[in-house]
């Protein structure tokens, strides 16, 4: 169990944050970026969650994400190879994890309308909301992809927020009357304007 007494340390005054495991780095280290931008994701599902009130079952596969992306978190803080011998090993994402993504991806995308058009961020407040996160994830999955083409990392964790991203995409779609009032592309829709 985790016990926060004191919120504020002081350590990080100069500029530096320490890991699970390792020596301090700077703010703006791309390993910190990257758990940190997962948390970014994770406050803009949060956000999305208010506007769930009608839609409980997707209210309760958000709050089970939530959770997940705290382990993406401490996956991404946890640099270096793990021990085997070691009494508690590091919290890595699971395929099992992932794979609940797909399970909800593969549900919720079987009743969807299909597809037309690109589908803009916009709809109903959910939909909206969604989307929000989705971008966010998207730039999570690129700081993290980025993050481990220069040190070692889960490659768990780059497939979740890959799956995450598709997820809340069909969510947003199911947010809008399953697909029937997605807000879709129009290309060049401005070019036949007149002046």
């Amino acid at each position: 169990m985790v016990k926060l007494n004191v919120i504020y340390t002081k350590t990080g005054d100069d500029g530096t944050t320490g890991l699970v495991r390792g020596p301090r780095r700077p703010k703006y280290d791309l390993r910190v970026e990257a758990y940190g931008t997962v948390d970014e994701a994770n406050a803009t599902i949060g956000q999305a969650r208010i506007h769930t009130t009608s839609m409980p079952k997707i209210d309760m596969i958000l709050g089970r994400i939530q959770n997940d992306l705290f382990d993406v978190g401490s996956d991404l803080a946890t640099p270096g190879a793990d021990d085997p011998d070691a009494e508690h090993p590091s919290l890595r994402v699971r395929p099992v994890q992932t794979e609940f993504l797909e399970k909800q991806i593969d549900h919720f995308n079987a009743d969807l309308e299909p597809l037309r058009s690109f589908v803009l961020p916009g709809g109903t407040p959910l939909a909206a909301a969604l989307h929000v996160a989705r971008t966010v994830t998207r730039r999570a999955e690129r700081i993290t992809v980025e993050l481990a083409a220069t040190e070692d990392t889960n490659p768990e964790a780059v497939r979740y927020l890959n799956r995450l991203s598709d997820l809340l995409f069909v969510m947003a779609r199911v947010a809008n009357a399953n697909g029937t009032r997605d807000v879709l592309w129009v290309p060049g829709v401005y070019g036949d304007v007149k002046k």
